[in-house]
């Protein structure tokens, strides 16, 4: 059941309409390794820190069944550092700071120990990143899930429509969808990307909840109505990480457990705003997993009687 996780870890400072962070933990790789890691293990992660990063966060992964056999420890260097200001509708955010760091030229290796993984898990780094580590799998993997951004689409498109004929899944927000087909309509925009390689396109849509593509079919997962939403930072990361666990769990790729697993990663998302950075997500019960997904079930389930 090895999942293989590749991504940033990465410190984050964060303002909302709701208080301050302070410099927390972050980064995509450590919102998808602490998700999937109530429903699979081994998780393999792939990363790159500096010398600064704690070690008790490595300590608290590895707890939870995360190998860091592919993580670079630069010494003398510094983490990756974002800060962000979100506004009041918690959608719109400004980047006040992005220091790459150890970031600008992380070469990722894919231990020999990684070999063999059966789904991967590429979160956003740049295409040539990304696809360095598609071409070190000696063994392509079940499934590989990709996230991207807007940015790539712009400074690196070709490269970008190079790893997107090598994946499975394609994770983007509805903007970004937009952007990659030139098309307005989410359904004509699916329908394009999918001609570009992916088999499976999920659009992400915030607070707004969820799409799954595949072929001509469609299935819509709501998000959950929250009394407090703190901190959306790591939420499409979290998603991602309880989707692609639940089906590294199930070992099941068919559209109909893709949708239980939209379901899944939804109910972890919305643990993650609740509180800053991964605070909610890495102290989550199997118990709270659980009854939040039954909530999601009695959110979509109607009997009708037609008329």
């Amino acid at each position: 059941m090895s999942l293989t996780v590749v991504g940033t870890m990465a410190f984050d400072e964060i303002e909302t309409p709701f208080g301050k962070s302070g410099k927390i933990i972050g980064g995509s790789a450590t919102f998808i390794a602490w998700a999937a890691s109530n429903f699979v293990s081994p998780i393999n992660q792939v990363s790159v820190v500096g010398g600064d990063f704690p070690q008790s966060e490595m300590d608290a992964l590895q707890a939870k069944g995360v190998k860091m056999d592919g993580v670079q420890v630069k010494k003398d260097e510094k983490t990756f550092y974002w800060s962000g200001k979100y506004h009041m509708d918690m959608n719109t955010r400004d980047s006040l700071v992005t220091d790459l760091n150890v970031l600008a030229d992380f070469n990722p290796i894919i231990p020999e120990s990684y070999q063999g993984t059966e789904f991967l898990i590429l979160g956003n780094l740049t295409p040539q990143v990304q696809m360095s580590v598609l071409d070190q799998m000696k063994e392509r993997p079940k499934l590989i899930v990709m996230d991207t951004m807007n940015f790539w689409m712009e400074v690196a498109l070709e490269d970008l429509m190079k790893v997107l004929k090598k994946v499975d899944v394609l994770m983007v927000n509805d903007s970004e969808a937009r952007q990659l087909s030139g098309e307005y309509s989410l359904v004509k925009a699916a329908r394009k990307i999918m001609t570009m390689g992916p088999r499976y396109l999920i659009i992400k849509k915030g607070e707004h909840g969820a799409l799954l593509f595949h072929e001509n079919h469609v299935f819509f997962a709501p998000a959950m109505p929250l009394d407090d939403v703190y901190d959306p930072t790591g939420a499409g990361d979290t998603f991602a990480g309880g989707f692609i666990g639940y089906l590294a769990k199930t070992k099941d790729i068919s559209f109909e457990n893709m949708k239980t697993a939209i379901i899944v990663g939804s109910a972890m998302a919305s643990f993650s705003v609740e509180k800053f950075g991964t605070e909610r997500i890495r102290a989550v019960s199997k118990e709270e997993i659980h009854s939040r997904i039954e909530q999601f079930v009695q959110l979509v389930n109607f009997d009708i009687d037609l008329v």
